[in-house]
């Protein structure tokens, strides 16, 4: 098995190298029919006839492979398109969750603070009133006593 099924089949990415392969192959092809058609025993018009003929061919069979490997790079580009699109949904969907949850996080955290900071106050409220209570109570037993003197 090649590499690139052994990639395919655990979910890989094949290595693209069946694209230079077939034009290694076309041109190797090409070349060998006009080495075969140089050394063979034929008119000069002959010659040039079956190099026009298998020119031909050849560029039939070049535009051939290249309107599949166009028509495959649409494909694989429509595909990562989706991709894309998809990938930029759900960051969105996961962004606005994040955002609805800091700020559920933010509501209680500002009723915590604001229950815990009305707490404090009233008990500061409350030791003020004993403190001036007190103060008073202790100015009262002074007063009395400078008085009884």
């Amino acid at each position: 098995m090649t590499d690139s099924k052994k990639k395919a089949e655990k979910g890989g990415k094949k290595s693209g190298k069946g694209g230079a392969f077939v034009l290694g192959a076309a041109l190797g092809a090409v070349a060998g029919a006009v080495a075969g058609i140089l050394t063979a025993p034929k008119s000069g018009k002959e010659t040039r006839k079956d190099l026009e003929k298998k020119g031909k061919k050849a560029l039939k069979e070049a535009k051939a492979e290249g309107k599949k490997l166009e028509a495959k790079g649409k494909k694989v580009a429509k595909a990562a398109k989706a991709r894309g699109r998809q990938a930029a949904k759900n960051i969105g969907r996961e962004s606005k969750r994040v955002e609805a949850s800091v700020k559920r996080t933010a509501k209680t955290v500002s009723k915590k603070v604001g229950t815990t900071a009305n707490k404090a106050k009233r008990t500061a409220n409350k030791d003020i009133k004993k403190a001036r209570n007190s103060a008073a109570n202790t100015l009262e037993k002074g007063a009395k006593k400078l008085r009884t003197k």
